[in-house]
């Protein structure tokens, strides 16, 4: 019998297509198309490589709109997000489709010689990505490993498998050879873990939480397998008393509810010195109650929907018992909806505050010196993101080199640029993804010693 996964659209809980699970056997098919087609791509001249790559993004470039369209209606985002996701592929695949033709080794000056080193491609690369960002996440492993002359198998979270389907026919379209890059839609226990243990996938690639983060670590370390784990966090606002409250307030809820909240790196903690505490929950409660949060389908809307019905009650969970001091609006129809929630933090010992709740909700905290702002901010197993609010330069930079996290926004919430490095410290990852170094993540450095004799 057929395994197939219903998908569902989260604004209205109906179903918008049931998409076939990839078995064993094809799993195994596909890996080894991939590993087939290995050979000829890496031999690939580089600008051939290039050109390809550059065609693929013109294509994906054709098809913004339709494919803004499918996320919207699969993943409940909204349509502003969903269109910069769209257009995030075509410019992560633009941006590396120069480094076919920039990836440069060293002469190293040695006695008796010259010592050059190459970039190797690893072979076969496998791709999990999640269903928060279906688009931008693939691309971030598919582009880099395509450019430096890998083949890639990916596969979608099986909640939001669409986009990922389309990108592989529009790499089909775009004239890129078979089996260099396939998607199979598929479950986790099957697909995701036969990655780890087939020997041809050289390297995994995943996005999503810790706890299946150290699985898949310690799966490839069987093989001595290459991993770039992109992992949980727990972010920090921290806004000092000298920084603009008014600013600070009025973007603090979308670093907290993008994405109703579905995001590794949004700012779920704010930590407040106590002098403005009050002053800034003022200034936040009107920002937070004025989003527009519906259906997505209207580009009106600010934000959407939790991805199904088990995350919502998961949220809810979080919230129970908890202090609330204002939450925004949010349907009662059908779909998964929970309000953008502000909470008062009163003890760090609360999951409200230690754990990744990945949905609207948002723990406040006042703090009373840099030293202590800091204290709270490293108090927690994650590092990925957070930000820093204040006018003071020196300070910005003293609490953003002693703040444990692997990207940090001054004066701003974004995290994500595809010409910078991404990734995390302590739990949320190994491994960085992004920026002009990003595609040497998917190669070996080979030493090669040249005798004068």
């Amino acid at each position: 019998m057929t395994d197939t996964f219903a998908v569902l659209n989260p604004a209205t809980a109906e179903l918008i297509t049931d998409v076939e699970m990839t078995d064993l056997a094809e799993t195994d098919a596909a890996i080894e198309r991939a590993a087939a087609a290995f050979p000829a791509w890496r031999s690939l001249a580089p600008g051939e490589r290039a050109r390809l790559l550059r065609r693929f993004a013109a294509v994906v470039d054709a098809h913004i709109g339709e494919l803004a369209e499918l996320e919207v209606r699969n993943a409940g985002h909204t349509w502003g997000d969903a269109t910069w996701e769209a257009g995030n592929v075509r410019d992560v695949l633009e941006y590396y489709s120069a480094a076919p033709e920039r990836m440069l080794g060293h002469q190293i000056p040695v006695p008796g010689g010259v010592d050059v080193t190459f970039h190797e491609p690893l072979g076969v690369v496998g791709v999990i990505v999640p269903w928060n960002f279906p688009m931008p996440v693939a691309a971030w492993g598919f582009a880099p490993a395509l450019a430096a002359g890998n083949t890639v198998v990916l596969k979608p979270a099986e909640l939001t498998p669409l986009t990922a389907i389309r990108l592989g026919e529009l790499a089909f379209e775009a004239g890129l050879p078979a089996g260099v890059f396939t998607v199979i839609p598929g479950r986790g226990p099957v697909v995701g873990e036969r990655f780890v243990t087939h020997p041809a996938v050289r390297k995994v690639c995943f996005t999503g939480s810790t706890a299946v983060g150290r699985k898949i670590m310690e799966g490839c370390a069987a093989q001595m397998k290459r991993v770039t784990l992109e992992l949980g966090g727990k972010s920090s606002n921290i806004v000092f008393a000298d920084a603009d409250l008014a600013h600070a307030a009025a973007s603090a809820p979308g670093a907290a509810f993008d994405n109703a909240g579905q995001d590794c790196c949004a700012r779920s903690r704010i930590l407040v010195q106590r002098s403005v505490y009050d002053e800034f929950l003022s200034l936040m409660e009107p920002a937070v109650k004025g989003l527009h949060v519906g259906d997505p389908q209207d580009r009106s809307v600010e934000m959407g929907p939790l991805i199904s019905a088990a995350q919502q009650a998961k949220v809810q969970s979080y919230v129970a018992g908890v202090e609330v001091a204002f939450a925004g609006p949010a349907p009662d129809g059908p779909g998964f909806w929970f309000p953008p929630t502000v909470v008062l933090a009163g003890d760090t010992a609360q999951p409200v505050w230690r754990e990744e709740i990945f949905g609207p909700v948002v723990a406040v905290m006042p703090f009373d010196d840099e030293a202590h702002a800091v204290e709270l901010a490293n108090d927690t197993e994650f590092g990925l993101s957070g930000s820093i609010f204040t006018r003071d330069v020196g300070r910005a930079l003293r609490v953003s080199r002693l703040v444990e996290a692997g990207n940090l926004s001054v004066n701003s919430h974004s995290s994500v640029r595809y010409w910078t490095p991404f990734g995390g410290f302590k739990q949320s990852g190994i491994g960085r993804e992004l920026g002009p170094d990003g595609v040497n993540a998917f190669t070996d450095v080979k030493n090669v010693f040249i005798s004068h004799d």
